[in-house]
């Protein structure tokens, strides 16, 4: 027997909120029954797990010990602007010279995740 995961919960202060920020990163829909305001929200993504958002009181603090790591279908630097454009901030910048490495962004509440290298990016550097 095994476990399979249903959704990556993600705590914050405006669930419906951070869900349309996820939805237009992730260009996945929300769920139908959510509204602004509404305790809890979804973004139901394509394959994998549902980002489930979870209204808490407390505020975030420190570094997040679990992140999401999107692989772009553009470039990374491409989705890094679109992603800044929607109002991610860059918090650590791990790209290298050469192309390598990834960005490290952070959600409107201050969830860190990372932009990694497209295919077409990889495939450019042989890799």
């Amino acid at each position: 027997m095994v476990s399979v995961v249903q959704n990556v919960a993600i705590d914050c202060a405006d669930a419906y909120e951070l869900a349309c920020f996820w939805s237009r990163v992730t260009g996945g829909p929300l769920h139908p029954e959510d509204r602004p305001g509404a305790p809890e929200a979804q973004v139901i993504l394509p394959e994998g797990p549902v980002l489930h958002f979870n209204q808490v009181p407390e505020p975030k603090t420190g570094k997040n010990r679990l992140h999401l790591c999107l692989r772009p279908q553009t470039s990374r630097e491409e989705e890094v602007e679109r992603l800044l454009g929607l109002g991610a901030t860059l918090a650590v910048d791990r790209r290298e010279p050469g192309g390598a490495g990834w960005a490290v962004l952070a959600d409107p509440e201050g969830n860190e995740f990372c932009v990694l290298r497209s295919a077409s990016d990889r495939a450019a550097m042989g890799a």
